[in-house]
């Protein structure tokens, strides 16, 4: 097997992995400020009262999905990406059906009642059943939400990752992966808060901009502050694969002939 498909595979791995990854947990919502030891923020937004950093615990993730791929579109192009989203896409959706149909599985007595009463009260739950759909079992709109989000998102990023480096060449690595994944992460922020909560919970449309601009401050942040991990990842990938192999594979994908990359080599 050849370095760039050895490549591949591995990105492509822990792109899928870590976009799984973000949409199991992202049923816990967590205090941000408190986990960091602050005192929870009281902000107010667009009238909202009330908001601090409570976030979903998949937000963590989504900036490092973003940054793989502008990484997998600098070697594989556009068509590298599209084929690993969409094979996200598809487990995404398998993933919640099987936990649907392990939701509605009847369950045995001993596992749903006696298994929860420990000796330590902390870790004993009376519904054992009652636990695992509560934690596997996320609402239809939230998932349509968050795939349609993600698909949206990845669209965006790619246009936006091939406009920069169109106008800028091979320089400024960080504008073009850096800008393409705060624009993305902004229709993502907003995208998946208004199906799955004002198309599906009918919550008001200030309180959904506002929670989504919140969620987006994280995200800014966090892209900003991850934009050296991206010229780490390039500096390992070139000296893997060498300079030579490195450049032809950026000069495929820049001119959208990265496909025999992935499928014919």
């Amino acid at each position: 097997m050849s370095k760039r498909h050895k490549l591949f595979l591995v990105l492509g791995g822990f792109f899928v992995t870590n976009t799984l990854v973000a949409e199991f947990i992202g049923i816990k919502i967590f205090s941000l400020e408190e986990t960091l030891g602050f005192t929870a923020l009281n902000m107010t937004l667009f009238g909202v009262d009330g908001l601090g950093f409570n976030l979903t615990a998949g937000v963590m993730i989504w900036p490092v999905v973003f940054i793989m791929t502008d990484i997998i579109n600098e070697y594989y192009g556009e068509k590298g990406v599209r084929m690993l989203s969409n094979m996200a896409v598809v487990l995404i959706l398998y993933a919640f059906m099987m936990f649907y149909i392990g939701i509605k599985l009847v369950p045995n007595e001993w596992w749903q009642f006696e298994s929860g009463l420990r000796e330590d009260p902390n870790q004993s739950l009376e519904d054992m059943n009652l636990a695992f759909g509560r934690i596997f079992g996320q609402g239809l709109w939230i998932i349509i939400g968050s795939v349609v989000a993600f698909l949206v998102g990845q669209i965006v990023d790619v246009l936006v990752f091939h406009r920069i480096k169109k106008a800028t060449g091979e320089k400024k690595v960080w504008l073009r992966a850096t800008g393409s994944t705060l624009v993305s992460q902004f229709i993502d922020s907003y995208v998946v808060l208004v199906i799955a909560f004002y198309i599906g919970a009918d919550w008001d449309l200030i309180r959904v901009l506002a929670i989504g601009t919140v969620n987006y401050l994280y995200k800014f942040t966090l892209a900003v502050l991850l934009t050296p991990f991206i010229y780490l990842g390039h500096f390992v990938i070139d000296r893997y694969l060498g300079k030579k192999l490195a450049a032809e594979m950026k000069l495929e994908a820049h001119t959208g002939r990265a496909e025999g990359v992935i499928i014919d080599n």
